[in-house]
């Protein structure tokens, strides 16, 4: 596929916290790379019932002393006022200025508990205790959450997150632009007027790609599939292969005038250093 002329488009990473000290040096070399693109902002996950709190905060610190504006995925389910307060504040004092706020998974064999039902009440309630210090971000849904009750029921629910204080939106991965640009159109008839920044899973296996996809609702399109399935432990062809689909959806993007790009790098660079260099990034 054809390069373009270099520019400057932004971009940001997602990263997630590592459990070792090695897989910590290894994300730093990655970032490094990544950091070649000038990313406006990495940001780093957060466990199912903020299981990895400690390790996301350490790991949003870094890449903070590295230079590089960082947000802290922040998620509410089973968290109390006073906890998601204490929490607030420790970023604040990190000096963390953007936040991905979430509702969140509860680790498995847990209630709902805590006192914040949805996204919504943690973006209502950063802003009630902190104004506009934070820059929130919130999650949205192209091709509808999985919990949703429908898809009209999960547009309001995009609203009211937005409504309720958010600047700006990254979305679940999808590989249909088509989506994208229809969520966008419905979500300005409801009034909702924020940016709505695409989220870019990279394929980089087969297997691992179609796990995720089917545990977050994410619809591979039955070519893409079936071209992967015919891969079969063709490491070289899937990557090749996924290189050329992922450029030619984020080409699609820019031409229909997206914002900017949001990778999901899961801890990795290649692919999406090789992406952003064909697109001229």
């Amino acid at each position: 596929m054809s390069q373009t002329s270099n520019t400057v488009f932004p971009v940001s990473f997602e990263f997630f916290p590592t459990k070792t000290p090695e897989g910590a040096q290894k994300l730093r070399g990655v970032r490094a790379q990544l950091y070649e693109r000038k990313p406006e902002f990495c940001s780093v996950t957060y466990g199912a019932g903020g299981s990895t709190q400690e390790g996301t905060f350490n790991a949003v610190k870094e890449i903070l002393s590295e230079g590089v504006d960082a947000a802290s995925h922040f998620s509410c389910i089973g968290a109390t006022r006073e906890s998601v307060r204490t929490q607030l504040a420790q970023l604040k004092e990190m000096g963390v200025r953007r936040l991905v706020a979430l509702r969140g998974d509860l680790p498995s064999g847990y209630g709902i508990g805590g006192e914040f039902h949805y996204a919504s009440d943690l973006v209502a309630f950063i802003r009630e205790e902190m104004g506009d210090y934070f820059h929130i971000e919130v999650a949205a849904y192209p091709e509808i959450h999985p919990q949703a009750r429908s898809a009209e029921a999960d547009l309001k629910a995009f609203a009211t997150k937005v409504k309720a204080g958010a600047n700006s939106a990254i979305t679940q991965y999808f590989f249909n632009a088509d989506a994208y640009f229809r969520f966008v159109d419905d979500t300005r008839r409801l009034g909702v007027d924020v940016p709505v920044v695409p989220g870019i899973m990279p394929i980089m296996g087969a297997s691992q790609l179609m796990r995720f996809s089917d545990a977050c609702g994410a619809e591979i399109p039955r070519w893409i599939r079936l071209r992967l399935q015919g891969f079969g432990d063709d490491v070289e062809s899937i990557r090749a292969f996924g290189l050329d689909v992922i450029t030619a959806l984020c080409e699609q993007l820019r031409k229909g005038g997206v914002p900017s790009l949001h990778f999901y790098t899961m801890n990795q660079s290649a692919a999406t250093l090789e992406i952003c260099k064909r697109l001229g990034i």
